[in-house]
């Protein structure tokens, strides 16, 4: 019922910046929360940040004050905004939605942080 597409990956040097967008098939404000998580290879895929659709945010302690979340009602978008980043942020990103007691994800985005 929610289909998400994200974009926005690619690779970049460490201390450099990405921003991650999330496009949701669904009118953001219907559903739950929307979030990033990641997955390295050889790891449980861990939360990086999410956003209530009232627009309280949480995120990770290993991301905090490096990343931002935020949301564009009109467009129906998610995003997240990446600073300072560093090798250990190196995973698939994937897009999260709960809508209707239903976990929604997106196909996922490689990020590479690397010199």
């Amino acid at each position: 019922q929610v289909q998400l597409v994200e974009s926005g990956g690619g690779l970049v040097q460490p201390g450099g910046s990405l921003r991650l967008s999330c496009a949701a098939s669904r009118n953001i404000f219907s559903i739950t929360h929307m979030g990033w998580y990641r997955q390295a290879p050889g790891k449980q895929r861990e939360l990086v940040a999410r956003i209530t659709n009232s627009g309280i945010t949480k995120y990770a302690d290993s991301v905090k004050g490096r990343v931002t979340i935020s949301r564009d009602i009109a467009k129906n978008t998610v995003s997240l905004q990446m600073n300072t980043l560093k090798p250990e942020d190196t995973a698939v990103y994937y897009c999260n939605a709960y809508y209707l007691s239903m976990d929604y994800w997106g196909l996922g985005t490689q990020v590479t942080v690397s010199s």
